[in-house]
């Protein structure tokens, strides 16, 4: 079997008890950076008694054969990432489907998690939401990924790093507008932990302000978009928007219908030149 299992965010005390015991049985700990694994089975106090190799996003692609082989020769494999769940933003999708593939079983061991710790304490609406992952680096590419998400009616998570999030919160500024209401929530569980709440305008003059620059790991909490009158010109732009990144007419439609909440005949017609 593999076992998916999630290390803390930040506290090592928050980890849980069948965490400490999978490390301590495992055949094969499978681990994203196998310095801190061992820093957190000491800080356990546990010993591990199978094997350790590295898996990580430069090795993945070639590593995840032997693992499938070893599930295959009916060994016990613990995956384990920096922080968080595995495969969340982090190396283990490949492995996951490549289990699945080959027929064997996939469990985890569930465990901290910065985004739902971000979207609790944000103080944003948390009935419904997105987890986006990291913005694109290269700002031609976060404008378009941030344009699509401009009627996205869910709040939505990110994670950034510290020394690109005043840029990302004034490019959000920019795409959602300066007064959409966001979280900032960096060091989660740690001793410097803190939460800055305020509009995107404001989070980006704040973090642009901060002598040394935003520091620690960052999840980024951004409102959704509320619903507003989209007339037919406004439905045909959005529809045409969706067409130039790619997307047929008719899932183009089916986008902004989901994104906008409007009635499928309304984005339509529109699209289609009717009143």
């Amino acid at each position: 079997m593999l076992i998916l299992a999630a290390t803390p965010i930040g506290r090592a005390d928050d980890a849980s008890p069948r965490l400490a015991e999978a490390l301590e049985t495992a055949d094969l700990v499978a681990a994203e950076d196998t310095r801190r694994l061992r820093r957190l089975v000491a800080d356990l106090g546990v010993t591990i008694s199978g094997r350790v190799v590295s898996y990580f996003e430069g090795n993945e692609r070639e590593r995840t054969p032997d693992l499938i082989n070893a599930l295959t020769d009916g060994l016990t494999v613990v995956l384990v990432t920096d922080a968080g769940m595995p495969s969340v933003a982090d190396p283990g999708y490949r492995l996951v489907a490549a289990c699945i593939e080959a027929g064997h079983d996939v469990s985890a061991i569930p465990g901290p998690s910065a985004v739902l710790m971000a979207l609790a304490v944000s103080g944003l609406p948390v009935h419904r939401f997105t987890f986006e992952g990291f913005v694109p680096r290269k700002s031609g590419d976060r404008k378009r990924a941030l344009a699509e998400l401009v009627d996205e009616p869910r709040t939505m998570v990110f994670f950034e790093s510290p020394r690109r999030t005043a840029e990302t919160l004034a490019a959000m500024a920019d795409a959602f507008g300066p007064d959409r209401r966001a979280a900032l929530c960096r060091e989660l569980t740690k001793t410097h932990e803190e939460v800055v709440r305020n509009t995107l305008a404001e989070l980006a003059t704040w973090a642009g302000e901060q002598e040394h620059g935003v520091r620690g790991e960052v999840t980024l909490v951004v409102e959704g978009a509320t619903k507003r009158d989209l007339d037919a010109d406004e439905l045909r732009r959005l529809v045409a928007q969706r067409q130039a990144d790619g997307l047929s007419r008719k899932d183009a439609v089916a986008a902004v219908v989901e994104a906008t909440g409007v009635r499928r005949s309304v984005v339509y017609e529109a699209a289609h030149g009717s009143t």
